[in-house]
């Protein structure tokens, strides 16, 4: 009898211990995903369920822990931790649902996360492991280093790991969206205009990857002279054509040519004095590593007052009296003198570049000079004599 006595207690504490017994069978948690890849600053939502079917447990606690991190022996609750109490969010309940939602996500946090239920019976609590590594990801862009205009360009947008949530990317150019989805861009045949600081991002979400530069190269398109000079160009004048062309890299090669003779090289070509002589057509040259283009002609139009003015006779025999006799004068000047007049002497006769006396006489005798004038001055011409002879 005695002996009954002192076995009946461990009867009894056996007993309780089959009762209290947690089965893997009938207790659990389930994760979807067990993986998940985030995308910096999105919020990542993990699905769970949880089941506990021994009769006459209830649910006192919920709460989910990362890394099985313990505090007093117990798993530490993360809605206690400053750095997740205003980013996570349990949207569960104490039956089934498990379900809970990180926001802004950052390589911190990246941990294995654990959901936890404590029931109303000494020992009956579950952890569910393994539980949901989380990794989070950047995006990083892929893009050649440089390309030359019509080539064809393949731009790829990275991750460091396969996002879970099916991303749907898209493209920035210069901070402007472009209609272009999916995590390739490709432009058959690109072109200047498409050059810029490309990026992308998952629509969505606020985070874009950093920004790339897209450098097109192209060859000098063609050149355009200018000149430092607005007004009209006087002989003497100080002139400097200069050489402007649009290309990538930029063009550092420039020659001139003045007709087809080289005459200098440089973006600036300087003519400290200009003459009538360097009235000419002059172009330019660009050139850089993918071609060369030559520029339009211009031409320098180089104005001077009137000079080596004279006058000419239509006859070169004897001038006789009852002669007709035509004066002519003539005068190297840009623009061309249109202004002529005559004189005998000192006197005034007439204008015009003609000067005709149809039946000259003994009184015409006498030194004649014309004066040619144009918007830039006026000169006159040595004097001529007529002698005109009786018979």
């Amino acid at each position: 009898m005695l002996m009954w006595l002192r076995m009946a207690p461990a009867l009894h504490l056996i007993f309780l211990l089959i009762i209290h017994r947690v089965s893997s069978a009938d207790w659990g948690v389930n994760y979807s995903p067990t993986q998940f890849c985030a995308l910096q600053n999105s919020t990542m939502t993990i699905s769970c369920t949880f089941t506990y079917l021994t009769p006459g447990y209830q649910i006192r606690k919920v709460f989910w822990n990362i890394d099985q991190v313990k505090q007093n022996d117990s798993f530490t609750d993360l809605s206690n931790n400053s750095e997740y109490s205003q980013r996570l969010q349990y949207l569960g309940d104490k039956q089934q649902n498990c379900t809970v939602r990180l926001s802004h996500v950052t390589k911190k946090d990246e941990h294995e996360y654990y959901f936890r239920f404590i029931t109303n019976v000494t020992g009956g609590m579950w952890i569910g492991n393994p539980g949901v590594r989380l990794s989070v990801t950047d995006l990083q862009l892929e893009s050649p280093e440089r390309v030359t205009e019509r080539d064809s360009v393949n731009l790829t947008c990275k991750s460091s790991c396969n996002l879970t949530d099916t991303p749907t990317f898209i493209w920035y150019r210069n901070s402007q969206t472009l209609t272009n989805i999916g995590d390739e861009l490709y432009i058959r045949s690109v072109s200047r205009k498409e050059a810029g600081n490309y990026s992308c991002g998952v629509q969505g979400q606020t985070y874009i990857s950093p920004a790339v530069y897209l450098n097109v190269r192209y060859a000098p398109d063609t050149p355009v002279i200018s000149i430092n000079r607005s007004a009209v160009i006087m002989e003497g004048d100080s002139v400097t054509l200069i050489c402007s062309s649009d290309s990538n890299p930029p063009a550092l090669n420039f020659s001139w040519l003045k007709g087809e003779t080289f005459v200098g090289s440089g973006r600036f070509f300087n003519i400290s004095k200009i003459s009538s002589d360097d009235s000419k057509k002059y172009k330019c040259r660009a050139t850089n590593d993918l071609g060369e283009k030559y520029s339009d002609p211009v031409t320098l139009d180089v104005q001077y007052p009137p000079r080596n003015v004279s006058v000419s006779i239509n006859r070169s025999a004897v001038i006789m009296s009852g002669d007709s006799v035509t004066l002519s004068c003539s005068s190297d000047s840009n623009p061309p003198a249109l202004n002529f007049s005559w004189f005998k002497g000192n006197k005034s006769l007439n204008t015009g570049r003609i000067f005709n006396i149809s039946k000259i006489s003994s009184d015409d005798s006498g030194e004649y000079k014309c004066r040619a004038r144009n918007d830039h001055g006026e000169k006159y011409s040595d004097p001529v004599t007529l002698d005109v002879q009786c018979e």
